[in-house]
């Protein structure tokens, strides 16, 4: 899809390519139309959410064959599933005979049947039966099956490639792999997801997410007393990935049960990270939250999120407290990103100073990626 070059649209990628000339000691903000024009927002959808890896899920949310799950990405209905082998599949959700949908919500099926005229495919995609259509001259059932998306699971997480053409992702994240690997997410069960739509643009949430410049201000009570913003420390990032350490106050409890792998120094900080684009994820020494962000709409963000751990039962009174954290600074965070966004529909702002690297260096991380993805062809 080629989009109509605008105003607005050039005016944000003009400003991009300003960043890129610019040193880590001048990073600067972007200003307002790179979270309110709609037209910028088109162009993130084609050269971003189509051609990127994008995380929709956790591999806990299909444990068994059968199970599956849906969802939605840049207008594509997606239906995840596990298959009588195991192997989790990402297909389009839309019938091959009028377009319709397959599945709906998320559950167990030992096939998936479109309830608009009974067509009918295995958990892989296949199309078992089409009623009536045998005596349609050149139907062949093997050219119906549901078309399957390129997909990855990494770290517990299910990512797809919409487009088909993007490198494999693991060995873009060896580095980030190996600073989290005495964490040992992938041993973590899943024990909590939920679902939400903040009124806001995504790239506020994730770069949110990703700084802990705001603990102090937003989150005095809940988050500041254990993980401060003084005692963040950037870690250096790649081309497809940006990360920090919230260390714990001295004084907080630890915060475990502790994986045996897992140093001294691991135990007293959570690693944040950022799979570019829009996958942000906090591991913790007993607990992960992760954030799938997709845009709903210039001023909307769909997420989906959840919270993994070393337990197993989701009545845990631990675990029952924790997510009761969440709530509390996710309430927080919603309520700053959505006054923010009223506030982004200016034009009496351009561009602000960025903190120091510990604080706010992963946005500088994240707009350079932005800058390169969205002011060159390159898909590297």
């Amino acid at each position: 899809m080629e989009l109509r070059q605008t105003k607005d649209m050039q005016t944000v990628r003009d400003a991009l390519r300003n960043l890129r000339e610019l040193s880590r000691a001048e990073a600067r903000t972007m200003p307002p139309l790179f979270y309110t024009s709609t037209d910028f927002h088109l162009l993130e959808r084609e050269e971003l959410f189509r051609k990127e890896w994008i995380c929709l899920g956790h591999i806990g949310e299909i444990p068994s064959p059968g199970d599956y799950f849906t969802t939605e990405l840049v207008g594509e209905q997606i239906l995840v599933s596990r298959d009588a082998n195991g192997q989790v599949n990402v297909l389009s959700n839309v019938c091959r005979h009028r377009g319709n949908l397959v599945a709906e919500g998320k559950g167990n099926r030992r096939s998936f049947v479109c309830s608009y005229h009974a067509w009918t495919y295995d958990l892989d995609g296949t199309l078992k039966t089409a009623p009536l259509m045998n005596s349609v001259k050149g139907f062949a059932r093997s050219e119906c099956n549901l078309p399957q998306f390129q997909s990855e699971v990494w770290n517990s997480f299910i990512f797809v490639n919409l487009d088909g053409g993007a490198d494999p992702l693991a060995p873009q994240l060896t580095t980030l792999d190996g600073i989290l690997h005495n964490y040992h997410n992938e041993q973590r069960n899943l024990l909590h997801t939920d679902q939400a739509v903040w009124n806001t643009n995504w790239k506020n949430l994730n770069e949110n997410f990703m700084e802990g410049y705001h603990l102090f201000a937003t989150h005095p009570k809940t988050l500041q007393p254990m993980t401060p913003t003084e005692l963040c420390r950037k870690v250096p990032g790649e081309k497809r990935w940006t990360a920090y350490r919230s260390y714990y106050h001295p004084e907080f409890p630890p915060r475990g049960p502790f994986h045996e792998d897992m140093t001294e120094d691991e135990q007293r900080n959570t690693v944040l990270f950022n799979v570019f684009p829009c996958f942000v994820a906090a591991i913790a020494a007993n607990y992960t939250l992760y954030f799938c962000l997709r845009p709903a709409h210039v001023e909307k963000v769909a997420i989906r999120w959840g919270i993994a751990g070393f337990k197993t039962d989701p009545a845990d009174p631990g675990v029952i407290s924790y997510v009761e954290l969440c709530n509390a600074f996710n309430s927080e965070d919603r309520v700053k990103l959505e006054t923010l966004q009223m506030a982004q529909n200016t034009r009496h702002y351009s561009s602000g100073p960025l903190a120091p690297d510990d604080l706010e260096g992963t946005i500088w991380d994240f707009l350079q990626y932005m800058a390169k993805k969205l002011t060159s062809n390159s898909r590297d």
